[in-house]
């Protein structure tokens, strides 16, 4: 996979949600100004509530296709639905799976199949109740549709602590990199919940051996649609690369 490497930790960043086409393009402005190489956005909301903000669809998709062009970014977004596999594929670098669905595993072989000719990569989060074991099995429905470029991502599990959003299993990092050969990056916004937590776990990720980290960026959190609590402001973003630097450098790595 020619984006992942050895020698780099990747930052995937962006909004939750795409809320508008101005709200998106200031983030990927302020993510290109960082040095980031992804933008992810959420055109598809899938939430616990039917009652909380599902998202801009298919406006979404063209707004962060549009971004990803105008600030030279790769872009990644969350397929929710088998029927909408290639049409998300036609707009994106990057397809994700969230933890709600990596055992759908009908989303997975259609995703595999929609990939397979073109190789685009594909994100699958670790369900919140899932071991590694099924996890990887999940990745399997991918690329025995095809596609061996699959990046694993790590967003915590649900345990009986609930002072965090999730509890954030970064034993499973070194683990994958002993039993796999995909890439794993680390969720730190949807483990912790507290955007206070990100720049300290993402710290604990990179140090584990994470070849990359995804956060969620936007211009005023506190009026999020989506998970606003858990966001980082753009000088945070900042902060935070800042900061993965030299711990990347001790273990060889740049920032990506």
């Amino acid at each position: 996979m020619e984006t992942f490497s050895k020698d780099k930790v990747v930052i995937i960043a962006g909004p939750c949600a795409i809320e508008s086409r101005k709200q998106l393009l200031e983030v990927a402005e302020s993510v290109q100004k960082a040095g980031v190489k992804f933008l992810r956005g959420g055109a598809y909301k899938p939430r616990t509530s039917p009652y909380s903000f599902q998202g801009l669809e298919e406006e979404g998709l063209k707004y962060i296709a549009e971004a990803g062009v105008k600030f030279g970014l790769k872009t990644v977004t969350e397929v929710v639905d088998p029927e909408l596999a290639t049409l998300v594929a036609d707009h994106v670098d990057v397809l994700q799976v969230g933890a709600r669905n990596m055992d759908n595993y009908a989303l997975l072989k259609k995703i595999g199949k929609v990939t397979a000719e073109n190789h685009k990569m594909v994100l699958l989060k670790r369900g919140f109740a899932s071991t590694i074991e099924e996890w990887l099995l999940a990745s399997e429905y991918i690329t025995s549709a095809g596609n061996p470029n699959v990046i694993l991502c790590e967003r915590g599990i649900r345990t009986f602590e609930t002072a965090t959003r999730f509890t954030l299993d970064l034993n499973a990092v070194p683990l994958i990199k002993k039993l796999s050969s995909h890439p794993i990056i680390v969720d730190t916004c949807h483990s912790t919940g507290h955007a206070d937590m990100v720049i300290p776990m993402s710290r604990a990720a990179i140090a584990a051996g994470a070849d990359g980290i995804m956060v969620e960026v936007h211009p005023n959190p506190k009026k999020a649609l989506c998970d606003g609590a858990q966001s980082l402001t753009s000088s945070e973003l900042l902060d935070l690369i800042e900061e993965l630097k030299p711990i990347a450098a001790a273990l060889g790595k740049e920032v990506s």
